[in-house]
């Protein structure tokens, strides 16, 4: 197949979303298929469209022609006048069989790209438009899912400019978790033990995007569920070796504990796994996605929220799940493009 590997963009995860495209990319090409690794913002400025998808393609020069780009990052996100595209980059999509969406953060995840793939006929992995912009905002994904009978935080969520929530208002104490709504990879996430660091977590926040959540902390154990065509994969538990599995133990190889299949006893392994398949469907979603828990010493269960395009890198978690039932990566990265495409089939 002509597969686009589309990594890159703008977004704080930009970084990481290259990392899960070189992945991609290497191993597509292992399987055999004509894969292309470009970023969505910068494009490629010289295409030779007669061989765009070449029998032999150096996937690391691509990695260094993207990253030549990232000291534009701040007059990119500047500049209003600019397509969000980059240079060749529709072209190169339409070419393909299907796009392999590599993209993380609020420009891969918001559903915009999808919504204008969907536009120019672009076949690409991953969910809907629809279901993407609901995972994004992680305050209408909390009400879907609430509705849909999957355990959430009790919490609020705050706009820029107005006051600032007063805890004890929500029946709140402290700690608590203070969050950007439609942030990622735990980007913008703080855990606050008293009102002078609230303060401090909400004034970042507010830094970073406009609408801000704040929830009540689980103490407890994390998991999370990777989902494939409305089934659970196996349950991963992640324990950091210090703080949460914020950025830094995401993705430091070592730094936190991961253990998959979960222990769990079978009824408890069976009700998140529920729970993950519920707020699948509750949400909209199509192909896969991962759902992430806190699970509180009572063995109270609470969704944090979905992801629509999980992390493809060395350490991410749904790779991790699906080699826990046999999958090898490269296995798994065809398996995403297969239960993508069955959605153009129907």
């Amino acid at each position: 197949m002509k597969i686009v590997v589309l990594c890159g963009g703008v977004s704080t995860e930009r970084d990481i979303s290259i990392v899960s495209g070189t992945g991609v990319c290497k191993a597509l090409r292992e399987k055999g298929h004509h894969a292309i690794l470009i970023d969505v913002v910068f494009g490629v400025e010289d295409s030779d469209f007669m061989d765009a998808f070449p029998d032999l393609y150096d996937v690391d020069e691509a990695v260094a022609y993207i990253h030549k780009f990232d000291k534009q990052l701040a007059s990119a996100k500047a500049n209003r006048n600019r397509s969000f595209f980059g240079p060749n980059v529709i072209k190169l999509c339409k070419m393909a069989d299907v796009v392999f969406m590599a993209l993380h953060g609020e420009a891969g995840e918001n559903g915009k790209v999808q919504a204008a793939f969907d536009l120019l006929r672009i076949r690409y992995t991953g969910t809907s438009y629809i279901s993407s912009a609901l995972c994004m905002d992680k305050s209408l994904s909390k009400i879907m899912l609430e509705a849909g009978g999957v355990p959430v935080p009790k919490g609020t969520s705050m706009t820029k400019g107005l006051d600032s929530v007063d805890i004890s208002d929500i029946g709140l104490d402290f700690p608590v978790v203070v969050k950007v709504a439609c942030g990622g990879s735990s980007v913008g996430v703080y855990i606050v033990q008293n009102q002078e660091e609230y303060d401090a977590a909400v004034e970042a926040a507010f830094e970073l995007e406009d609408e801000v959540i704040v929830e009540q902390y689980i103490k407890g154990r994390e998991f999370s569920v990777g989902v494939i065509d409305g089934k659970a994969l196996p349950i991963i538990e992640i324990a950091p070796l210090e703080g949460f599995y914020d950025y830094k133990n995401k993705y430091t190889p070592g730094s936190t504990i991961e253990t998959c299949p979960a222990e769990l006893s079978p009824e408890l392994t069976r009700k998140m796994q529920h729970y993950a398949e519920e707020g699948y469907h509750a949400l909209f979603m199509e192909s896969y996605a991962r759902l992430d828990f806190m699970m509180d010493e009572e063995g109270n269960m609470f969704c944090l929220e979905a992801n629509t395009l999980p992390g493809m890198t060395p350490t991410s978690l749904m790779p991790q799940e699906a080699q826990a039932v046999g999958m090898s990566y490269a296995d798994f990265c065809e398996k995403l493009i297969e239960v993508s495409m069955e959605r153009y089939a129907k």
